[in-house]
């Protein structure tokens, strides 16, 4: 924002002391909260911005930040995307209602708090089904339940008929990537298309996978005009204004749904992974965007790019790497950054997601030739911990 002419206050948790010099050059000035998700203190910061300054937006870019950032926003009249598309993008349920009525494809979905409303919606889809928080990201917390029994067993460990609520939705069967956009008034300027392999939760159940994520640089061919035309009417229909969106589908048997709706952007550093394939810097863009209601450069699609993880092979502390030389011989043309933790470092759950331990960022000008080395790599790199 700063490097497009905004004068821009940071509103966080860490004390200013913490901020790095490259990042106090950027801010005009810093509020201190006790936690951002504080409705109370996240507006107190805004009102004292807002004595000493007019403040055209408030922007966020956490799944967790969106209901207290519009909640906040509508409190102050600042503009950008209302509370009623943020509760959208958050409750699961109230959503896929939502693009139900506006003619969306999506699973079959329903709050459910207690567990016999559970069995109920069970036995009325039938199984496999998907158990989920509310306002869950990504896939965290989800799990597949194949029978009663099993349903029961996770409803109960998530607490419901205790006070909690969660999501539970039809299984879709099919391939899955995500449609993310800048957009600008309600109006793509830029869309981008990833795909996952294997599907996220199988990628995040099983430590053997080495999973990675593709972003096409085909998506202006045909193959991908109903992806987009559905992306372009949630946007529409959600008013959503300008932000940044991420949506999830599933294609298969049942044809093209969509499985989450966000206005913000892409986790996994996909925005990283985007520029490297566009030849844009998307952050500046994204800034354009908000500040000046238009953006510089348009996406090149000159390359496919993507991340893949590199998982440890059980829990501990990393003790070494096998195969990464091969692979820099091999493909070190191709690799925009990696993220290697030495010896002795600590690792992480596999379910903490793609970026937890190691990984690559790559690109190359063909999107099949991007994936075959991305299959290398998982047969290659080993990651030993200890």
């Amino acid at each position: 924002m700063h490097s497009v002419g905004a004068r821009v206050t940071g509103i966080g948790e860490a004390h200013p002391s913490q901020l790095d010099d490259e990042l106090k050059s950027w801010l005009h000035g810093y509020e201190q909260v006790p936690s951002v998700v504080d409705e109370g203190a996240l507006y107190d910061a805004v009102r004292r911005c807002q004595k000493r300054e007019w403040v055209d937006r408030l922007e966020c870019t956490i799944e967790a930040h969106i209901i207290t950032t519009a909640k906040v926003r509508e409190a102050t009249q600042i503009p950008g995307p209302s509370l009623q598309s943020a509760m959208l993008c958050r409750d699961k349920p109230m959503m896929k209602e939502f693009l139900r009525k506006h003619d969306i494809p999506c699973a079959q979905s329903t709050g459910v708090d207690s567990l016999e409303e559970g069995l109920a919606f069970a036995r009325r889809v039938g199984f496999p089904l998907i158990v989920k928080p509310r306002a869950g990201a990504g896939a965290s917390g989800t799990t597949r339940v194949d029978e009663e029994q099993h349903l029961v067993q996770t409803l109960r460990e998530m607490n419901v008929g205790r006070g909690a609520s969660v999501a539970l939705e039809e299984f879709i069967e099919g391939h899955e990537g995500f449609y993310d956009t800048l957009s600008i008034d309600g109006r793509p300027v830029f869309e981008f298309v990833s795909h996952y392999y294997p599907n996220v939760l199988d990628a995040m159940r099983n430590r053997w996978i080495t999973p990675y994520i593709v972003s096409t640089n085909r998506i202006d061919l045909s193959g991908y005009d109903e992806l987009k035309a559905m992306g372009r009417k949630v946007i529409e229909v959600m008013e959503l204004g300008t932000t940044a969106t991420h949506m999830e589908w599933f294609y298969g048997p049942k044809g093209l749904k969509f499985s989450e709706i966000g206005s913000r952007p892409p986790g996994v550093g996909q925005w990283d992974v985007y520029a490297d394939g566009n030849d844009i810097d998307i952050y500046r863009e994204w800034a354009n965007a908000v500040v000046h209601g238009r953006v510089e450069r348009r996406p090149s699609r000159r390359f496919a790019s993507g991340i893949i993880a590199l998982r440890p092979d059980r829990d501990g502390r990393i003790r070494g790497y096998e195969g990464i030389d091969e692979i820099q011989r091999r493909f070190g043309q191709y690799i925009c950054r990696a993220h290697l933790p030495p010896a002795g470092w600590p690792t992480q759950p596999i379910e903490a997601g793609y970026m937890a331990n190691a990984w690559i960022q790559m690109r190359h000008p063909d999107y099949d030739s991007m994936r075959e080395i991305f299959e290398i790599i998982g047969r290659t790199v080993k990651v030993r911990a200890g």
